[in-house]
């Protein structure tokens, strides 16, 4: 019994739910108003990695967590985390698609998560982490679709793909706090024992192709 209690905690500890942290961080990058910038929201599990990632790409003016595809309308960080609201946590992507395509955000997305792996992300588990892509409208819908055929065909990850395809009815921001989580928090369990090591292993990869800003170097 002891055993079993211990493991518990241990997965407590390391999932995205375990914790929580009131530091509040709005930064996001300055937006250009010349220029034409494009959004895109996805679900890759829990939203601090993904959207730290995203927002030290070159072409990303921000990164922005939040929930999406659910039934309720103003939802939280608690109600989403119980999986009863249909949401999913998700970042939505601000970008000049004059410097980073649709298609290399896919890369990083499918990069960032498995995508063979129903409602969970190892031990995140619901469906407020399952694997999702939005799109706007049908053309985006085909783009998602290529998108999702060429990673499976890859090879990078064993088995089927489970990535859902929907429509964006809302996104929804999530609390000011979970802005910039990571960047505030790095020395959390969770953070530390996840987060970081994805963030290494993302920053040595599109270090290499060229695709990160310089003070994300």
């Amino acid at each position: 019994m002891k055993k079993l209690l211990l493991f518990v905690i241990s997965l407590i500890v390391i999932s995205c739910s375990g914790q929580e942290d009131k530091t509040v961080n709005n930064k996001t990058k300055k937006m250009d108003s010349n220029r034409k910038m494009e959004q895109l929201v996805f679900g890759g599990g829990c939203f601090w990695c993904v959207e730290s990632c995203f927002n030290m790409l070159n072409g990303v003016e921000s990164a922005v967590s939040g929930y999406a595809g659910g039934h309720k309308d103003h939802p939280t960080y608690e109600e989403v985390s119980t999986g009863e609201t249909g949401h999913a946590e998700v970042v939505q992507i601000n970008y000049d698609p004059t410097v980073i395509s649709y298609e290399q955000l896919m890369e990083v997305f499918f990069f960032l998560h498995d995508p063979t792996q129903l409602n969970r992300q190892g031990n995140d588990v619901g469906t407020q982490y399952r694997s999702v892509i939005f799109y706007k409208d049908e053309a985006e819908k085909a783009k998602a679709q290529a998108a999702i055929k060429l990673s499976e065909s890859s090879g990078k990850w064993n088995g089927k793909y489970v990535t859902e395809l929907a429509p964006l009815e809302k996104f929804w921001t999530a609390e000011s706090y979970h802005q910039g989580y990571y960047n505030q928090n790095p020395n959390q369990p969770y953070c530390s024992a996840v987060v970081g090591p994805k963030i290494q292993k993302f920053k040595k990869y599109f270090g290499e192709k060229g695709w990160l800003e310089a003070e994300a170097q």
